[in-house]
């Protein structure tokens, strides 16, 4: 459970852009999306390599 502290004189607004930042660090809303539909080992692995392969052509193109 996720308790946030409101302060004295602090807004709703700020106190609920807290929550929802603590919220995404859990990664509960991550995890209930990738329960929703199940990918094999071998596909998520071979997501994870092209991702992989994407970040470093990104690091390459900036360098030059």
């Amino acid at each position: 459970m996720i308790i946030i502290n409101v302060k004295e004189g602090e807004s709703l607004d700020k106190a609920l852009k807290r929550f929802k930042k603590k919220f995404e660090k859990t990664g509960v809303l991550r995890e209930l999306r990738s329960r929703q539909a199940f990918e094999k080992k071998s596909v998520s692995r071979r997501h994870e390599i092209k991702h992989a392969i994407y970040k470093q052509n990104m690091n390459l193109e900036t360098t030059i």
